[in-house]
């Protein structure tokens, strides 16, 4: 143990929150969470306690060390998941023992909503929240969160009657109408929130029902959310999520080097990423991605599907900027604090110029280029201001380009593992947003642009006779039994213009 350690061990506070392992380099290869920092992080330099051979190798390799406080363990846990997909420590691979992460599935839109947890999240139409580090945190956490907002869990076959948990309060009692689905979904979206790290919010809304409900002298009614809300008030000395929107981003080192660097007139409290996607100008998509105090905020992501598909990520840029600034937007989702563009000088120039036509020059925006992880500024129109000094502290330099700065920094530094974790997040969304896209438009079938056909009909249609093929062949008395003698000329005047 080193005489930085050391000293560091005597500073460790008895909060909780989320500490870094730093090797020689000053890369991050780990990072955990604490009920109790200073409890926790000694243990790793305890000689008496028996530790696996993963874990010898990540103490050996341990030069500084270092951690941010929060309130709660309820903030550690997410901070903790956010912190390691920004940073990709390589001790969490290996101490993981091949698990993989876990996630919170809720099947929303079903007739028999259900919440559960899963390792593999599929594209099933239900909700995910995670990934999450901790399936025992994320478990207890839900074990409490069905105490204040009842769930079901899954649905056994045949059953009719309320099931005991419904009884002890666990279960929305869908099965015999104690519910309705329309009640139920309320609840959910009530747990969705909180999920999301509103559970403030939350709070103020159940205080406000209750008062109705008081007044109103349903005081059953009353009673019982007044219990939810001293169970959500309590959840700060719980292992829970976070509210997020009320950390104290001044302990995060990545956006500290954001704000000295760029001399940003404040910590920027909502950064938003943008990236584009298409194939060769069709179904051109755009993503807008939220990290609200430098963690992922995924209820306030947006996707847009460009007006005129074009081969042009400029003017694809352009026009999501004007369509994003636009009054409407700005009095939905607020303006951000810092605009990030997955792109260089051209996309980066693009954004500004929607910004700016808009009337909203005092944003500053810039660009991440891929291919050497720069970070491009306009020197004029950024409405940020280059900090030498932090600049040579971080080990970076500059070079400059017609009216751009690009700034080279050491990949390992806070900052551009917080840019790039919002660059790849906003890349993953419109991505996944445009094979959505790709697969519909390569699924559909000619019977979708036909006049007198709607949905309805052409359901019927593929089920009845199971493709194209099946429908082209069958005779105009089935066609005419399967969805009536009027619109048989419709569907057979379809096949024989080939």
């Amino acid at each position: 143990m080193n005489k930085v350690i050391e000293q560091k061990l005597k500073e460790l506070p008895k909060t909780p929150g989320v500490y870094f392992h730093k090797d020689k380099t000053g890369e991050i290869i780990y990072v955990g969470k604490a009920a109790v920092l200073r409890n926790r992080v000694r243990q790793y330099f305890q000689k008496s306690r028996n530790r696996d051979p993963k874990t010898e190798a990540l103490v050996s390799e341990i030069v500084d060390i270092d951690w941010m406080e929060v309130d709660s363990e309820l903030e550690a846990l997410f901070l903790e998941a956010e912190m390691i997909r920004r940073y990709m420590p390589k001790f969490n691979i290996l101490l993981r023992d091949d698990k993989s992460l876990s996630y919170i599935r809720i099947d929303y839109d079903s007739n028999y909503p259900t919440v559960s947890m899963t390792r593999r999240p599929l594209d099933d139409g239900a909700k995910y929240f995670g990934p999450y580090f901790s399936a025992l945190a994320v478990r207890q956490s839900l074990k409490l969160l069905r105490k204040i907002f009842p769930y079901a869990t899954k649905r056994n076959s045949g059953q009719k009657r309320a099931s005991l948990h419904y009884h002890i309060g666990l279960d929305p009692g869908l099965e015999d109408g104690r519910t309705t689905l329309e009640d139920y979904r309320a609840n959910l979206r009530k747990l969705i929130a909180v999920i999301e790290g509103k559970r403030k919010s939350i709070v103020k809304e159940l205080e406000k029902d209750m008062k109705t409900a008081a007044k109103n002298h349903d005081f059953e009614t009353a009673a019982i959310l007044r219990n939810r809300v001293y169970w959500l008030q309590s959840l700060d000395k719980q292992v829970i999520f976070s509210d997020k929107e009320f950390l104290d981003i001044s302990k995060d080192h990545a956006l500290n080097e954001l704000v000295n660097l760029l001399s940003l007139a404040g910590f920027p409290r909502r950064i938003e990423g943008y990236d584009i996607s298409h194939m060769q100008g069709s179904d051109v998509v755009a993503s807008m991605v939220v990290f609200t105090n430098g963690v992922s905020d995924k209820a306030q992501y947006r996707k847009f599907k460009t007006k005129i598909n074009q081969n042009n990520d400029f003017y694809n840029m352009n026009e999501t900027l004007k369509r994003r600034l636009s009054p409407k937007n700005i009095k939905l989702w607020g303006l951000p604090s810092l605009v990030l563009i997955d792109g260089g000088k051209g996309q980066l120039d693009a954004a500004i110029k929607a910004r700016d036509e808009q009337g909203l020059p005092k944003i500053p925006f810039i660009g991440l280029a891929k291919r050497e992880e720069q970070v491009v500024l306009d020197i004029n129109r950024s409405n940020v201001a280059l900090n030498e000094a932090t600049l040579h502290e971080l080990g970076g330099f500059t070079t400059v380009s017609e009216d751009f700065i690009l700034i080279n920094l050491p990949k390992n530094t806070n900052l551009i593992k917080l840019l790039q974790r919002i660059r790849d997040e906003s890349h993953r969304f419109a991505v996944t947003y445009h094979s959505v896209l790709k697969i519909k438009r390569q699924t559909a079938s000619r019977l979708d642009d036909l006049p007198g056909i709607g949905p309805a009909t052409r359901k019927k249609l593929l089920k009845t006779y199971g493709s194209m093929k099946g429908i082209s062949e069958a005779s105009a008395d089935d066609l005419a039994s399967t969805i009536g003698r009027s619109k048989v000329n419709l569907v057979k005047n379809l096949f024989t213009k080939d």
